[in-house]
């Protein structure tokens, strides 16, 4: 298993094309007469393309007339709770409107489970690739280092301005709990842990003490995605290197923005000039920023201060470990999930090991 699947964040399950797999086969008569009572198309024949989908989402592509778009809806088996978690993804969305932040446009939503058995939302169409579609990138980034260079500061600079959102003012007061947020981190997460233990963890006790002991510097709440990352992300196709659109907002809330850079920078090589940047991920990091470059282009960007960066790292660290915990604890036979044991610990002892080297002191 690679270092993606390991960083299938919460259980979710990656937009990779099921080639032969199950899918939900939506009902595109009903699909259609509804879309006519919007004004959607003009009433012409609906064209649709099965792109990808999972246990959280199945993705249409959707073409009629002029109109192209793309339609997110939890199939049958999706918990309950993904049809409040579809209608958080639209807010979200269409908060962001107007605003510089790459993402898809926000075309319609249906909160009526009759109409297709769950709630879903269409948006727009984004023209571009995914480094998820090959696990590589397109030319000419897989062969131009500079230019490969650009998608990495592309995707500090999306959560960056994500994060400089006017929140309130968008409307998203109640997309989250920044109260506190810091606060709940540890109780939340050790709670989760200690439902779920089936083993010791070294460096989990250094690891959760010294997060007990430590704050930031600063908290600035702010839209996170909650988890931001090269599988998440769009380009425009060609160099330079342009972010299209931030996708899946499964995780999104009010939060922490700082976070997200964390989550984006973990696992990132200590050196990305060496012939181990290009194996140490599911795409080849060889040739793109360092760490300290794409935390400071986030800085400059977002106007936010990264001085207390090795907080969110260590947190980062410490949250992947336990949540990749769960699925090892409940994987059977499974072998995608009994490979994620050897990565917790891993991921646990660099949490550890950064809490009891870092310089930062608060």
């Amino acid at each position: 298993m690679d270092p993606e699947e390991a960083r299938s964040r919460q259980g979710k399950v990656r937009r990779v094309p099921r080639t032969g797999s199950r899918k939900f086969v939506i009902d595109f008569q009903r699909l259609s007469d509804w879309m006519d009572g919007q004004g959607l198309g003009k009433r012409a024949p609906l064209e649709h393309r099965y792109l990808s989908g999972g246990t959280q989402n199945d993705i249409y592509e959707l073409t009629r007339e002029d109109l192209r778009c793309v339609i997110r809806i939890p199939p049958p088996e999706a918990p309950a709770n993904r049809d409040k978690g579809i209608l958080r993804e639209w807010q979200i969305i269409q908060a962001l409107e107007g605003t510089d932040v790459p993402h898809t446009e926000a075309i319609a939503v249906c909160e009526d489970a009759s109409v297709l058995g769950r709630p879903f939302y269409l948006m727009g169409f984004v023209d571009g690739w995914s480094p998820m579609e090959n696990r590589n990138w397109t030319t000419p980034f897989d062969t131009d280092l500079v230019a490969r260079a650009g998608l990495g500061y592309q995707l500090a600079e999306g959560i960056a301005l994500l994060s400089a959102v006017d929140w309130k003012s968008r409307g998203l007061q109640d997309l989250g709990r920044p109260e506190g947020f810091h606060e709940r981190q540890v109780d939340r997460w050790t709670g989760l842990f200690a439902k779920i233990k089936g083993r010791e963890l070294d460096g989990f006790d250094v690891a959760t003490d010294w997060l007990r002991n430590h704050k930031p510097l600063d908290f600035v709440p702010g839209i996170m995605h909650g988890d931001y990352q090269f599988a998440n992300v769009m380009f425009q196709d060609g160099a330079p290197a342009k972010l299209a659109a931030i996708v899946d907002w499964e995780m999104g809330t009010v939060g922490d923005p700082k976070l997200d850079l964390a989550w984006m920078l973990e696992g990132w090589p200590a050196d990305t000039s060496t012939p181990e940047a290009a194996t140490c991920s599911y795409v080849n990091l060889q040739g793109m920023p360092s760490m300290d470059q794409l935390a400071g282009h986030y800085s400059d960007v977002s106007g936010r201060q990264v001085d207390d960066l090795d907080y969110y790292r260590i947190l980062a660290k410490w949250k992947l470990a336990i949540i990749l915990e769960q699925g090892y604890q409940r994987a059977g036979d499974n072998e995608k999930l009994l490979a994620f044991g050897p990565i917790v610990v891993q991921s646990m002892i660099a949490a550890a090991e950064l809490a009891e080297t870092t310089e930062y002191k608060l």
